[in-house]
């Protein structure tokens, strides 16, 4: 396992506030989707498939907010393509070239993560084509919509580029 990029503390703060608008229903949020969807995180996963649409990729972890998720969800997304490690406040190769295959597939792909996969909702958006979406969860409030434009892939790049690490080689893969 190769750590590329690691969240510094003082960069932390930029991942507080939500990248798009926050949904309580998964049903309202769909209706805002018309191309590919990247789900990141178990819940986020959970409620878009009970609402009737499979992520094209899903990241899960088994965990919400560090702590264990219910049972119910965890036997539903229980089925995965693919596991990779990526510890916390990380991004690992593996995971990254994991997420570019997901991208690539045909059919959906979900990618169980070893660690932690809060910060693949970053990468996801700098490699997500234009008008994708990608979801993921924000603790205590819902789940976050950021559809895919120039502008937002830009502005996750910058975010990225700011992780310590291997900035240039994590972006080789996700190009």
């Amino acid at each position: 396992m190769s750590v590329l990029l690691e969240l510094p503390k003082e960069l932390r703060s930029a991942f507080k506030d939500p990248f798009g608008p926050v949904y309580t229903d998964a049903d309202e949020l769909l209706s805002e989707v018309d191309g590919p969807l990247i789900a990141v995180g178990d819940v986020v996963t959970y409620h878009l498939e009970e609402a009737g649409r499979t992520p094209d990729v899903a990241v899960v972890d088994d965990k919400t907010q560090r702590g264990e998720i219910a049972e119910e969800i965890s036997d539903a997304l229980a089925e995965t393509d693919r596991t990779v490690e990526n510890p916390a406040a990380t991004l690992t190769e593996e995971m990254l070239t994991a997420l570019m295959e997901a991208l690539e597939a045909e059919e959906p792909v979900r990618i169980f993560v070893e660690g932690e996969e809060d910060l693949v909702a970053l990468p996801a958006m700098v490699a997500a084509p234009d008008g994708a979406s990608v979801v993921y969860g924000q603790p205590d409030e819902g789940m976050v919509h950021v559809p895919i434009t120039p502008e937002q892939r830009e502005e996750m790049r910058d975010l990225l580029s700011r992780m310590d690490g291997d900035v240039e080689r994590a972006l080789s893969i996700l190009t």
